[in-house]
């Protein structure tokens, strides 16, 4: 898998050089970027979402917010590896024998775990070595088993691992014990179930490395979508201000225009979240790390949907507002009614991920496209949402997505021409964008 990756990221970059060096030899476009843009795969529309790939592309602020997110996502996938938890555990036991004290190493030892056995008095002494983290885990003889907090289920660490089996081979002991090879024994023996695992203090952290990449990708999605939302709106405003858009207006119509600017700037967002989740794939294979293993794959791959998905239904709304204003001072007023659902929606699940446990509300918020983006992350991150569900909900922002957009473009070409202050809603009179 590790060569895998890394061999495409380099057939990527040999693909670019040779399509660079054979534009040369015919004397088109060398850079990379001029031969994208200047591509009219889309007629007017292409040629708008250009303008706009190439502007934003060549922006100071893009390639330093780039710069950072590409450092902060790098730290995430290395740090963890530099820093994880130790392979080895601190066994404290009650009437333990040297019997169990075997099983116990065994079980270690296939796990590749180091555990280190220390006798306890009575249960009341454990319990206080345990609350003060000397040690990792209680076992009471063959009868109880203690930890500080309780494993997730998705969880996949050697400690949590360790325990599960710890529990499982006593649960198959008193079985055994019970079972005197008659049927009804034998029957008994078949039922065992693991010994009842209990902790101290409720689940109150990520456990998981799928929750941890949920914690990401709900971070990634607020700012990919505040950054390019904000430039979208301002955009909108400054062609306005300027009067740049009749002469735009002259050629195309405006729902071309609209849709070549939501497009062009939805590119360069893509663009931008593509990078840093192939940076963050091909570190974790260079460097070994586990950020990314297990379930944090298809969070990955469900954060740049609800991404792409999240884009989609805004950029129609704040590209609608920003015709409405042509001064700064009023798309300052405009930011917070448009962004209270995307800080609303990120603060929810924000708090749904670092507590371990989404609420209902973050379970509503999934099918409600305005904060589905980040509640519907959360919910896969924690394992909690199925495929269909994911379905239902993207179906549901889809929908949404094409009314707004029908509604946005009215609102653009109503308003975009209009001057002399802000642009009222009531105002308007909202035909069909032909």
């Amino acid at each position: 898998m590790k060569l895998l990756i890394i061999a495409a990221a380099a057939i990527l970059v040999t693909g670019i050089r040779l399509l660079i060096s054979r534009s040369r030899r015919s004397g088109a476009p060398s850079h990379p970027l001029r031969m994208l843009t200047q591509l009219n795969l889309f007629g007017e529309i292409g040629l708008i979402a250009g303008r706009e790939i190439r502007e934003r592309f060549r922006s100071r602020m893009f390639r330093s917010i780039s710069v950072v997110l590409l450092l902060l996502v790098g730290a995430a996938v290395i740090l963890p590896g530099t820093q994880s938890a130790s392979q080895s555990q601190t066994i404290g036991l009650v009437a333990g024998t040297r019997t169990l004290e075997n099983e116990l190493h065994a079980v270690a030892a296939h796990l590749h775990l180091t555990i280190t056995i220390v006798n306890e008095a009575d249960m009341a002494s454990a319990r206080t070595d345990l609350a003060a983290g000397s040690i990792d885990m209680v076992l009471n003889g063959t009868t109880s088993i203690l930890v500080k907090a309780p494993f997730s289920a998705t969880d996949t660490s050697s400690a949590a691992s360790f325990v599960r089996d710890t529990a499982t081979l006593l649960g198959e002991q008193h079985a055994y014990a019970d079972a005197k090879l008659t049927p009804e024994q034998m029957h008994v023996l078949s039922q065992a179930s693991p010994l009842p695992i209990t902790s101290l203090t409720a689940k109150k952290s990520i456990t998981t490395t799928g929750e941890a990449t949920a914690l990401i990708g709900v971070v990634l999605i607020f700012i990919v979508l505040g950054q390019y939302l904000s430039w979208t709106l301002m955009g909108v405003m400054e062609e306005k201000s300027s009067r740049v858009v009749e002469v735009l207006l002259a050629t195309v119509r405006p729902i071309q225009l609209l849709a070549g600017k939501v497009i062009g700037i939805g590119v360069v967002a893509l663009t931008q979240a593509i990078s840093l989740v192939v940076v963050a794939l091909v570190l974790s294979a260079i460097t070994g790390s586990k950020v990314l293993s297990g379930s944090a794959p298809t969070v990955i791959l469900v954060t740049l949907l609800w991404l792409i998905l999240g884009y989609a239904f805004y950029s129609w709304v704040y590209a609608a507002a920003g015709s409405l204003a042509e001064r700064q001072d009023q798309v300052q007023s405009l930011v917070l009614p448009l962004s209270a659902p995307l800080i609303f929606g990120y603060i929810v699940s924000l708090i749904g991920v670092s507590t371990g446990s989404p609420s209902l509300l973050v379970t509503i918020l999934a099918y409600i496209p305005p904060t589905a983006p980040f509640a519907m992350t959360t919910l896969v991150g924690f394992g909690v949402a199925s495929w269909w569900q994911v379905l239902i909900s993207v179906m549901i922002s889809l929908i949404s997505t094409v009314l707004v957009a029908l509604l946005a473009a009215r609102i653009y070409r109503a308003a975009v021409l209009q001057t002399g202050g802000r642009v009222h809603l009531r105002e308007l009179r909202l035909r069909s964008p032909h």
